[in-house]
């Protein structure tokens, strides 16, 4: 019988294990690298094992001592790193522990998707040919290369041109190396528009296999799910589509001898037909929304049938719906740019569960931060995954939408907006969510705020009136004074604000006998001002909002959606100026590659710097045309947030 379980993973996936043996009485132990040191799935565990190296969630050897020297005597992968891989799996056996995921022959023949797909063509499951990336043609164009030995986005691009092939082969490699540690990639048909589609499963060792519902994630980004959900709306209107998609993810789990949880992942047109992608053998990111409309706790699933339990005859029948959000460190309207740096706040006021079911109509958060958590530039950006279930479609996605549009999220640029934007759209609702959304719908427009008209500069005003007023609950006695008091009326107080998009506001207000003038916005009055909260009244209507200053950005929470503002000083730091042509770095990261010289002409949108952040690569383009001025980095060089790495003078 299992009784301490290590969970050989970070963040968001360590605590949903442990939550789960929490309420097993199963103890839990951690492994954490230095930059995770201070995770919070390292503070919940009964016991914590520190690896060497960023790269030690990799590294078998000392994954597979740190079990042994905490006591453990089961190992659960979580997803990514080597939850995929069979070498740790045969690893983790051999040195007598139990493996929590499917016998090792089984994650070998799926490991590879290469050997994958021939294995279940065999099986009469349906799929797409492989291409040889030495031998496309280019009426074979577009291409999408894969890494074959993980996912996520990681080692995929899509190819359109047939002279870019052999670049983007080559990087797709690396990006590989770096996530899974296997270089291997192959080539299929590339798709544009389509229904990613997946079918839950779940085993025993007595020959019980379970089809447990279907989920549909077509709304990615980077070929990576953002948005998940369960049932599948295509599979909701294809009659008799979910008994065929059953019935080929129940052969490819019984081709393959499997047990445990994994995800037969399946790419499917408006009509229904679908062919196999790949087969996951582990848990998935996305497992909640399954959890939410059957009641099943998977991840006890997991242990149960890893303690050699039996499933019962049939599955739970599915119920209402559930739909899944991933909030991600990242700026959509920057090319997906990942974020880096502190979570000052993090709280989503409605839910109401946690690594848990939900049981009735809300909202369930699973993260890996809480306040105050950093997020490192060595690891994927997920937050948190946002959850939530009702009854209708409609209304679990009207419930999701307003919990994060009420979310409190302090620190870095995240994709809440774009989220909500989703959501919230008509498309989305009538269940019109192909792979295709994005260009669908128009990127930029859904990554613009999804706060209300006006609510900037109502966010502004609050900042203005909650500046000022902690400026005279610290004042002195002598001092405790309206901020620009005078004994004849002067001129106005002025605070300038920009917002997200780069906008400035600027706010006059002025404190008489008894009142608040707002020259520029007769319409709003002042109801109650403190250093972090006020309440404006706008038109006769009282709005609330609440305000975080974090050094000069500020956060306004409201009714009305959060706005981003960055408070502008008096006077200009001309130190502070950046020269025009300018490359700044977007994140921190590692420079990987630099492909001109000092004196080199340049286009505008020439790559010239390649940086890997979060075990993706990400061009850095020439602004301008014009001459490389200067360069201040090399190949292997460290670089922080914002640093200049080179200047283009403009040819003109």
């Amino acid at each position: 019988m299992i009784t301490t379980v290590l969970v050989a993973n970070r963040g968001e996936i360590a605590r949903r294990v442990f939550a789960t043996c929490r309420r097993l009485g199963i103890g839990t132990v951690a492994v954490y690298t230095d930059p995770d040191a201070a995770s919070p799935h390292v503070a919940e565990a009964d016991a914590r094992v520190r690896l060497d190296g960023r790269n030690g969630y990799l590294d078998v050897a000392q994954l597979i001592g740190a079990a042994r020297a905490s006591g453990a005597d089961a190992i659960h992968p979580g997803y990514g790193f080597l939850s995929e891989n069979a070498e740790f799996a045969a690893a983790v056996q051999d040195a007598g522990l139990v493996w929590i995921g499917p016998p090792v022959p089984a994650v070998q023949a799926m490991g590879s998707k290469i050997e994958a797909k021939k294995m279940m063509a065999a099986a009469g499951v349906p799929v797409l040919a492989e291409l040889d990336p030495d031998t496309i043609t280019a009426e074979q164009l577009p291409v999408l290369i894969k890494a074959s030995a993980g996912g996520g986005g990681r080692g995929m691009r899509v190819v359109h041109d047939l002279a870019e092939l052999p670049k983007q082969v080559e990087a797709a490699q690396r990006e590989a190396q770096s996530a899974f540690g296997d270089a291997t990639v192959f080539c299929e048909r590339y798709l544009a528009t389509g229904h990613h589609v997946e079918v839950q499963v779940m085993a025993d060792a007595h020959g019980t296999v379970w089809a447990v519902g279907e989920r549909e994630c077509s709304i990615q980004r980077r070929h990576q799910k953002i948005v998940e959900e369960a049932p599948s709306p295509l599979v909701e209107r294809v009659e008799g589509m979910r008994d065929k998609l059953f019935e080929a993810a129940r052969l490819a789990a019984e081709a393959i001898d499997y047990t445990g949880a994994g995800t037969v992942e399946f790419m499917a047109d408006d009509e229904g037909s679908f062919f196999f992608l790949e087969m996951n053998t582990r848990l998935q990111v996305e497992h909640p929304v399954t959890e939410e409309t059957t009641g099943l706790d998977l991840v006890e699933l997991q242990l149960h049938v890893a303690d050699g339990g039996r499933l019962d005859p049939h599955p739970p029948t599915a119920r209402g719906h559930s739909i899944e959000v991933r909030l991600y460190a990242e700026d959509p309207s920057k090319n997906w740019q990942p974020q880096a740096g502190p979570v000052h706040r993090f709280d989503v006021p409605t839910a109401r569960a946690a690594f848990t079911t939900l049981g009735s109509v809300g909202v369930r958060v699973d993260t890996g931060v809480v306040d105050g958590s950093e997020v490192s530039i060595f690891y994927d950006p997920m937050l948190a995954k946002v959850i939530s279930y009702a009854p209708t479609r409609r209304q679990a996605a009207a419930v999701l939408a307003d919990a994060l549009a009420r979310t409190r999220l302090h620190g870095i640029t995240t994709n809440r907006d774009l989220l909500v934007n989703v959501l919230r759209h008509p498309a989305f609702l009538d269940g019109a969510t192909d792979t295709a959304f994005f260009d669908t719908h128009g990127l930029a427009e859904l990554a613009a705020p999804s706060t209300a008209t006006g609510a900037a500069r109502l966010s502004a005003i609050a900042a203005a009136l909650a500046d000022a007023a902690h400026n005279r609950s610290s004042a002195t006695a002598l001092c405790a004074v309206p901020g620009g008091w005078r004994n004849l009326p002067s001129g106005h107080q002025v605070k300038r604000f920009t917002d997200a998009g780069g906008d400035e506001i600027e706010v006059r207000y002025r404190f008489t006998r008894g009142r608040l003038e707002l020259p520029d916005d007769v319409d709003v009055a002042l109801v109650s001002s403190a250093p972090e909260q006020v309440v404006l009244s706008v038109g006769g209507v009282e709005r609330p909002f609440g305000v975080a200053r974090y050094g000069d950005t500020v956060f306004v929470d409201g009714p009305l959606g959060s706005v981003r503002l960055t408070a502008q000083p008096r006077f200009g730091d001309p130190d502070a100026a950046v020269a025009q042509g300018s490359l700044l770095a977007p994140m921190p990261g590692s420079v990987i590659r630099v492909a001109a010289a000092v004196g080199d002409r340049v286009t505008a949108g020439q790559p010239l710097i390649w940086l890997e952040a979060m075990k993706m690569e990400h061009t850095i383009a020439a602004p301008s045309s014009g001459v490389l001025a200067e360069l201040n980095v090399d190949a292997g060089q460290q670089v922080d947030v914002g640093a200049v790495l080179a200047r283009v003078e403009d040819q003109d």
